[in-house]
């Protein structure tokens, strides 16, 4: 094997074992900064003895291992500085020698071991509320998924400085907060899970309809928030809002094929061909839905979405799509977490079940909303429904406006195009 293959097995085994690793490692420095230096220096010694040496009978280990031996040496550095500085009492340092000393032993039982544990701690840890969202997501992409900087700066579309800044930040902001390295209790998991949850959904929606730049979608974000969704179901079987989001996760990813043309530019939703949706991720999402259901969490805000692409997914085509049903979700959804955006998207339903007037009226209510100033999927959906109206030069220009409101290059184009196309058909209805 060359070194060109020998690296990028070593990714790979990274980009697998990578959370696992510092999970075990962070159980026993209590320091999720800590444990993934540790785990680092073990992949730099991969990158400089594989090459060299061919790649061991069981890489995982090698690696758990490598940071093993490191976190042993830094606990036993800490505990002959403290003693020599007189900085901690006699306690502490029995403490420190007692945790070197088993450590190995430890370590080496959680190669063994079941580590959902580790990774259910590893995904609270790097998700926890006292970080912003955008240190969140940056942490959880560095930690469980195993993205080095240069990737989730690529992904964002934002310089690798600025993320490799989230991610010091956040472990610094995790360290001074004493955040514990453990699932949170009953009463707080309600709260942390939702934390969770938005995070992994954050990751999905930018990779399903990027916020800007030349790609409509990003797949790979979508891959990875699947495959965070995915752990997390396993390791939650019992919480209905994470089979909800797995659903909602599988079934929107199903129609990515669908989503742009071939020469990548964005299909939509009415114009899809049915035929491309991958019909195992659709099995898939409405398996989870069902489990979800079954747990007692049809209400939840996660199911109550994967039930309106569930309405998408099961239409064969377009017109067969009950959307008096969607809108119905669309309300119930409302109810539990009530948003503008939400509202918006209540108004499309309602356009197609009882026509684009009863859809305008409340888009107009909407104007208004200070959380939608800004929002470029307003005036483009306004733009939809007053062409449908038959109201054309009107629609070119709400469909203008958000052409100069979105940060997407594909959809600008899209946008401009059907301002254009509205213009067309007014001038034709003029002459």
């Amino acid at each position: 094997m060359n070194a060109a293959d020998t690296h990028r097995t070593i990714n790979a085994v990274w980009r697998i074992e990578s959370a696992r690793i510092i999970g075990a490692l962070a159980r026993k420095v209590r320091d999720v900064g800590v444990a993934e230096e540790l785990a680092q220096d073990a992949l730099l010694a991969a990158l400089e003895q594989w090459p060299r040496d061919g790649i061991p009978d069981n890489p995982a280990g090698w690696l758990m291992a490598a940071a093993k031996h490191r976190a042993i040496d830094r606990l036993r550095k800490r505990t002959l500085h403290a003693r020599k500085e007189g900085e901690i009492g006699r306690e502490l340092d029995a403490r420190h020698e007692i945790a070197a000393a088993d450590f190995a032993d430890a370590v080496d039982a959680a190669l063994d071991d079941d580590v959902g544990d580790d990774l259910l701690r590893l995904v609270f840890t790097a998700c926890h509320p006292v970080l912003s969202r955008e240190a969140r997501v940056a942490l959880t992409l560095r930690l469980l998924g195993g993205l080095g900087t240069d990737e989730i700066a690529r992904s964002f579309l934002v310089p690798e400085a600025t993320i490799a800044q989230r991610i010091v930040r956040a472990k610094r902001t995790l360290a001074a907060a004493r955040v514990p390295f453990e699932a949170p209790r009953a009463q707080e998991l309600a709260a942390r899970l939702s934390s969770v949850l938005e995070v992994i959904y954050l990751v999905f929606n930018e990779g399903y309809s990027a916020t800007a730049g030349e790609d409509w979608m990003r797949p790979a974000l979508c891959d990875e928030a699947l495959r965070l969704g995915r752990i997390l179901a396993e390791l939650m079987a019992d919480e209905p809002e994470v089979h909800g989001l797995v659903a909602l996760m599988e079934i929107q990813a199903s129609r990515a094929n669908a989503r742009v043309d071939a020469d990548g530019e964005p299909v939509l939703l009415l114009d899809q061909n049915r035929a491309r949706w991958d019909s195992l991720l659709i099995r898939r999402g409405l398996a989870a839905l069902e489990r979800a259901e079954k747990l007692g969490g049809a209400l939840g805000p996660y199911a109550l979405q994967a039930a309106i692409a569930a309405c998408h997914a099961r239409a064969r085509t377009a017109a067969q799509t009950d959307w008096a049903r969607i809108a119905a979700l669309y309300e119930a959804l409302a109810q539990v977490s009530p948003s503008p955006i939400v509202e918006l998207n209540r108004a499309v339903a309602l356009s197609m079940a009882f026509g684009p007037a009863t859809g305008l009226e409340l888009v107009d209510a909407l104007r208004s909303e200070p959380q939608l100033r800004g929002y470029h999927l307003l005036p483009s959906v306004r733009g939809d429904l007053l062409a449908r109206l038959g109201r054309q030069a009107e629609a070119g220009e709400e469909f203008k406006r958000a052409a100069e409101m979105t940060r997407n290059a594909r959809e600008r184009k899209l946008l401009l195009m059907r301002a254009q196309a509205c213009a067309r058909s007014a001038s034709a209805d003029r002459d």
